[in-house]
């Protein structure tokens, strides 16, 4: 492994690692893996554990299965590490984060990789959590019925997209991400979602 190569985003960032935050949803490791051949990040992290979500679709870890995949679509080997404790998007960024440090490799910009309504929670973790680097985010470029039918199961797309709004709405008073403006009109379809019983991950406010 090289760890010190790096290569630039579209708009001239120089970019050390790709960082696919792990999740229930396999086209996370897919997007990572196209953005390495467009040559946008030379090395990749893939970074998650298990949880509720993912246990029967990813009994190996997400990680494991998002390093998988990408070794199938032709990804060398030596190119990829794999971080397998993280069970939330602040753990991804933290044992990432640790994970290069203890590899010795000074990161100034990170890529990270997520499903396309995580970008701006996984922006605002890694500002808060590693805010000495310039982040840059990614996703699949889809809108949200082809999202949908790209996982095939509305109800827990529904569930994590109003949990992911929710945290954009409660984190920062925790001290897990940094604050967003929310529009009202996000706000207002959060609050007709959640009262409508998609709930399933939701935190405790």
């Amino acid at each position: 492994m090289e760890p010190h190569r790096t290569t630039c985003t579209a708009d001239g960032t120089v970019v050390e690692f790709a960082v696919g935050l792990g999740s229930h949803d396999l086209g996370v490791a897919d997007v990572t893996v196209e953005l390495y051949r467009r040559g946008m990040a030379p090395l990749i992290v893939f970074t998650g554990a298990t949880s509720p979500t993912t246990r029967d679709r990813m009994p190996r870890g997400e990680a494991v299965h998002y390093r998988e995949r990408a070794l199938e679509g032709g990804v060398p080997e030596e190119v990829v590490l794999v971080e397998t404790r993280a069970r939330n998007t602040g753990e991804n960024v933290r044992f990432s984060r640790e994970l290069l440090a203890e590899r010795g490799v000074d990161v100034s910009s990170v890529l990270l990789v997520s499903k396309p309504y995580e970008e701006r929670r996984a922006y605002a973790t890694a500002r808060r959590l590693w805010p000495e680097v310039k982040v840059v985010c990614a996703s699949a470029p889809l809108a949200l019925g082809a999202y949908v039918e790209s996982v095939g199961d509305a109800r827990l797309v529904l569930d994590m997209l109003v949990g992911a709004v929710q945290r954009l709405i409660v984190y920062p008073a925790r001290g897990f991400m940094i604050e967003q403006e929310i529009p009202g009109t996000v706000v207002a379809a959060y609050e007709r979602l959640r009262d409508a019983g998609f709930t399933g991950r939701l935190v405790p406010e």
